[in-house]
């Protein structure tokens, strides 16, 4: 928490941008500083990986899942952009990785 602030970083596949926004939106207005993606590449920012060679996506994508471990770290707790139960491998590491620091998991649509 910072001051009366929960502090909530959003997980999920990036390709659910709409969903992403509206989370975001909804949990700052009631009253958390929400910490999300830096960049949508599955959707909406197809420009980040245009003209790159393989070696540098590889290690572009690999600091971007490190980054958003270390915005997991800052949070008490994730918001996972879970639409039409869709949950990726990168999620899924999110996921195991914010249980493993004790923090609160909770989901945009049920798990079953």
């Amino acid at each position: 928490m910072v001051k009366n602030y929960k502090v909530i970083t959003l997980c999920g596949s990036t390709r659910f941008k709409e969903q992403f926004l509206e989370a975001q939106k909804r949990l700052t207005l009631e009253g958390n500083i929400v910490i999300s993606v830096g960049l949508f590449g599955h959707s909406g920012d197809p420009e980040v990986w245009e003209g790159m060679s393989e070696d540098t996506l590889t290690k572009m994508k690999h600091m971007l899942d490190d980054m958003h471990k270390c915005k997991i770290d800052m949070a008490d707790e994730i918001y996972v952009i879970n639409v039409g139960g869709y949950i990726g491998e990168s999620t899924r590491s999110e996921i195991e990785y914010a249980k493993n620091a004790g923090k609160v998991v909770r989901y945009l649509e049920e798990v079953l």
